[in-house]
């Protein structure tokens, strides 16, 4: 793992704001049309899950017996507290959020120059994640070309380690960590029933993949993790419902993890073709308040495997 404690501190300025609208521009243009990106809509999976849209990337909500618990928090948006309003859950009233990991489209609203919407929330991610957080690494993307910037929050944070089982009421949760996409991804098991993958999975019209390959620390140590995942889930003898960061969601074990000794390609258009895929993940004309509230969101569709 590389130590880049002393890269530029005016580097570290250049924070989620500029970060998200760079992403904006730059992967709209690279992404579009290769099927890579396939966000839910805003609105509810079901009766305990719900998701807001922010462009290609979706943060989840988890609701039981009055505690909401948020799964990301997605880029600085200006449109989140609206979309929100969708689906009847009020920014202010949130006290937790498990990360995944520090991208900037997974933690960009609680940055130091969000609106500051989740305050009051305290966040949980792995104790390797949080060094991307300290400077002790610095996070690399687009095949290692591009640098984020660090994530900076005065949030209260608490640490988490693989294998550990956390409890917020009585909402169990198991943390297992997942390395590849970055060094300390996490991924959230919450009441055997819903697995919240952030960016370890990508979900393609024939079934799992590795997540997109320009995008990770380590894609050899991707593929390792999801088997390591698929293992502790057959193990343990549950089936949930499996929920990633940008391409949906499936409840088939099988479908879930079909591939996940390969990587997801994003220099090609993607194969099978997937017709329910965006042209433009980041074109959200689809997305609004009559179908957040009148429309349950859907599992991806099965397509067969090109030859």
């Amino acid at each position: 793992m590389e130590d880049n404690r002393n890269y530029s501190r005016k580097e570290d300025k250049i924070m989620s704001k500029q970060a998200s609208q760079f992403q904006k521009i730059v992967m709209s243009f690279g992404y579009r049309g290769k099927e890579i990106f396939k966000p839910l809509n805003t609105g509810r999976i079901d009766e305990y899950v719900s998701c807001v849209r922010e462009w290609i990337a979706n943060i989840f909500f988890y609701t039981k017996n009055g505690t909401t618990i948020m799964i990301d928090a997605g880029y600085n948006y200006e449109r989140l507290a609206e979309k929100m309003g969708w689906i009847d859950i009020d920014p202010s009233e949130i006290r937790h959020i498990l990360i995944t990991h520090q991208d900037t489209d997974h933690v960009g609203a609680v940055e130091r120059d969000s609106d500051g919407l989740f305050r009051n929330a305290k966040l949980y991610l792995s104790e390797t994640e949080n060094r991307y957080m300290t400077g002790e690494v610095r996070r690399k993307g687009i095949f290692g070309l591009y640098k984020l910037p660090m994530v900076q929050t005065d949030n209260e944070k608490e640490l988490l380690y693989d294998g550990q089982r956390l409890m917020i009421n009585d909402i169990k949760i198991d943390c297992i960590q997942v390395p590849g996409h970055t060094w300390g991804h996490m991924v959230y098991l919450i009441d055997d029933a819903y697995l919240f993958t952030g960016d370890t999975l990508w979900l393609g019209a024939d079934g799992g993949y590795s997540f997109i390959n320009s995008l990770a620390e380590d894609n050899d140590l991707s593929k390792r993790s999801l088997k390591k995942l698929e293992e502790i889930l057959r193990n343990k003898g549950v089936r949930p419902k499996i929920i990633t960061g940008h391409t949906g969601w499936t409840d088939d074990l099988d479908f879930a993890f079909a591939h996940i000794d390969e990587v997801c390609n994003s220099l090609r258009k993607q194969k099978p073709h997937d017709p329910d895929a965006p042209y433009d993940g980041y074109d959200e004309s689809d997305d609004t308040e009559e179908k957040a509230r009148t429309v349950l969101l859907a599992k991806q569709k099965q397509y067969p495997r090109e030859v």
